[in-house]
């Protein structure tokens, strides 16, 4: 578990927290995120969690996700799952990568996107969509919003369920309402 401020306390007995470390007065000793998912990944985890990535650190994370891992997670602010592939290209451009990569590093790390609304104090998933390069392996990144949910619960799915339940192993078969979706 990998953070700027230490936020998140998972309740697990084989979780390592890392934290960022500021320089010193000198200009010396700093830790940053980016030195820190380097440093997780050489201690073979099984799951890598970014408490928040905003910076050059992406190209990091986007490198460890697509190492093998079963599982790890990240978040950052957007506003709609629809404006996460700008966040990234944003992101991955103060890394020094490109569209391109940013968009073939994304699509492959991730399985969903969750978009958080806050409900008063609780916060309540909103939106899931799932990042896809166009067809032709073009640069561009895209996410196509797959589930709604509106504040008073009612679920809606989108046209493009299915490429979720694809990356998720069918698991909607499982669900309530089957393979079409809720409703």
């Amino acid at each position: 578990c990998i953070e700027e401020v230490a936020e998140l306390r998972p309740d697990h007995p084989h979780v390592v927290h890392l934290q960022e470390r500021r320089a010193n007065v000198q200009g010396a000793g700093a830790v940053t995120l980016a030195d820190l998912v380097r440093a997780a990944m050489r201690m073979r985890p099984d799951r890598l969690v970014l408490g928040e990535c905003r910076g050059a650190e992406v190209r990091d994370v986007l490198t460890a996700l697509n190492t093998g891992h079963e599982g790890g997670w990240g978040t950052h602010h957007a506003h709609t799952v629809e404006d996460v592939p700008a966040r990234l290209q944003a992101l991955g451009a103060l890394a020094g990568m490109g569209d391109a990569a940013v968009a073939a590093q994304g699509a492959a790390a991730f399985d969903a996107v969750l978009q958080m609304r806050r409900d008063g104090a609780t916060r309540r998933v909103a939106q899931v969509g799932v990042l896809v390069r166009p067809e032709q392996g073009g640069s561009a990144l895209e996410c196509r919003k797959v589930l709604e949910v509106s504040p008073g619960g009612e679920v809606r799915v989108g046209r493009d369920w299915p490429l979720l339940d694809a990356r998720l192993g069918g698991v909607s078969a499982l669900l309530p309402w089957g393979r079409g979706g809720p409703g």
